[in-house]
């Protein structure tokens, strides 16, 4: 049984960190991870965002927690190897992390890979760990906001320009909804009123939560949404807020 860990910044405070030992039912030092830096590569920079979990920046919030093994999934090579080789990687791990970036251009690669389908028809227990795109394209459906769309693999189910306030006036987004690896039934908007993140504020996360035909939890970087046997649970020392399809 997949379970989930779904995060802004990764494993960022003492309850988050619990509640992962707890999915895995051991220590992190017992336990194997397979680290999914996919979603980075659309970026200017890509390679270096990718790396920096590994061995640089956030190392400590996910790759470097103390696990006993970990390895590097990259799922934009899985089809063209054989499906016995990495299945037998994945179902060998306690872990998945999967790290963030584009979620349209991960969700794409989440299905032509196979490893949706995969996780999906899971009869092992499985902990993903999502930060902020890795948490988004685990739904069913998911949206996002591009200031320039990099022209990302994947075809949006819906695309249309919004306006967003910000306390420096406001901002034009493409905003696009898509299908995602299905593992949840509500969507995540990460960042949530992070300045950094000025269309994940409040006033305008209710906006493009309301754009999305599911329940959309908007959680800070000390938030974390578990789900175990299909139970939701809110794990936070920061601020968070469910917005309910209207």
């Amino acid at each position: 049984m997949i379970k989930l860990l779904l995060t802004s910044s990764g494993v960022t405070n003492k309850r988050i960190h619990a509640s992962l030992i707890q999915l895995l039912g051991k220590p992190i030092s017992e336990s194997s991870a397979l680290f999914i830096p996919t979603g980075v590569y659309p970026f200017a920079g890509g390679p270096n965002y990718a790396w920096w979990p590994i061995a640089g920046k956030m190392q400590a919030a996910l790759v470097g927690l103390g696990w006993k093994s970990m390895g590097l999934l990259e799922i934009t090579a899985l089809p063209s190897i054989d499906k016995d080789i990495w299945l037998s990687s994945v179902m060998e791990t306690d872990a998945l992390l999967v790290w963030g970036g584009d979620p349209l251009y991960l969700a794409y690669w989440f299905e032509q890979s196979g490893l949706a389908a995969v996780l999906n028809s899971l009869n092992k227990d499985l902990v993903y760990v999502g930060v902020s795109a890795g948490s988004m394209a685990a739904s069913t459906i998911f949206g996002e906001t591009y200031s320039n769309p990099r022209g990302a693999s994947g075809t949006p189910l819906t695309s249309e320009n919004m306006v967003f306030s910000t306390e420096k006036g406001e901002i034009s987004r493409t905003y696009m909804t898509a299908k995602g690896a299905g593992l949840t039934n509500f969507a995540i908007i990460p960042h949530f009123n992070n300045p950094d993140h000025p269309d994940a504020c409040e006033l305008n996360a209710e906006l493009w939560a309301s754009k999305i035909p599911a329940p959309v939890y908007a959680i800070d970087e000390q938030s974390a949404i578990e789900v175990v046997g299909g139970q939701v649970s809110v794990i936070s020392e920061g601020a968070w807020k469910l917005f309910n399809p209207r």
